[in-house]
């Protein structure tokens, strides 16, 4: 068995995103030259998260409003995890229902996707560096 690990950067001038990453996931496994086996790919940040889903922007939008509902960023002061003088708490809300990796199956060097299905990198605490790793394994 093979595997092959790659970081993706991000530096979203934002505080919140959702990015299609699928074509990068996509050059990963080109690189690794695996054709079976799985892909892995997991948000290194605690406020920023890794799913799949359907590249419509009314769709995403529709994520944004409902997870600004379930966990909105303001008033920052109605989070204890802001006490420490931080002002994500929401951030790790939002990652916490949107998901912290997805794992894909590897078919003939491909993706095996249902329809529509893309790979995103949702954004919560943007505006600084942060890391996807891209993990595959198999033959």
């Amino acid at each position: 068995m093979k595997s092959h690990r790659k970081e993706l950067l991000f530096n979203i001038p934002k505080r919140r995103a959702f990015v299609n990453i699928t074509d990068q996931v996509n050059e990963c496994i080109q690189e690794s030259g695996i054709r079976e086996g799985l892909v892995l790919v997991n948000a290194m940040h605690i406020s920023a998260s890794v799913f799949i889903n359907d590249d419509e922007s009314g769709l995403h939008h529709d994520f944004d409003v409902f997870l600004e509902q379930l966990a909105p960023h303001e008033p920052v002061a109605q989070y204890r995890h802001n006490d420490t003088g931080e002002d994500n708490a929401d951030a790790h809300i939002k990652r916490q229902i949107m998901g912290r990796e997805v794992v894909v199956a590897l078919t003939h060097g491909r993706l095996d996707f249902g329809p529509w299905e893309q790979i995103f990198y949702g954004e919560f605490d943007g505006r600084r560096a942060k890391r996807v790793l891209v993990k595959i394994i198999g033959e």
